[in-house]
């Protein structure tokens, strides 16, 4: 978020505004920003994803003109394909719903560590 509020706004000490003027900020970044892409769990931009889908068509045509084409062989491997199966793979992010949740699973951690787990 601090790189996306600089590159935006100028702003490189958010600590020093109002926290309802940095939602605010936060609430205007442009789709393709890194916070904004991290939590819609987007690895690729709208625009990667197009360029990616405008490709594949691309190889798909210029395949089908060929002989391998006109024979069913050795087809484009689809690059649009490879990203979303990427993109879904699972992560191992734990999600919380308040500060409090966080924090006694934080205690748990740590006495885990402690114990020597």
């Amino acid at each position: 978020m601090i790189c996306d509020l600089a590159e935006t706004y100028g702003i490189y000490d958010y600590k020093q505004l109002p926290l309802y003027k940095v939602a605010v900020f936060c609430k205007g970044l442009r789709n393709n920003s890194r916070v904004k892409m991290k939590i819609s769990g987007q690895n690729f931009s709208d625009e990667t994803m197009l360029l990616a889908g405008i490709l594949d068509a691309n190889n798909w045509l210029v395949w089908s003109k060929s002989k391998d084409g006109q024979k069913n062989k050795n087809k484009p491997k689809p690059v649009l394909k490879h990203m979303y199966s990427d993109n879904s793979k699972q992560n191992n992010c734990i999600k919380f719903s308040s500060g409090k949740d966080f924090e006694n699973e934080r205690k748990k951690a740590i006495e885990a560590i402690k114990k020597g787990g």
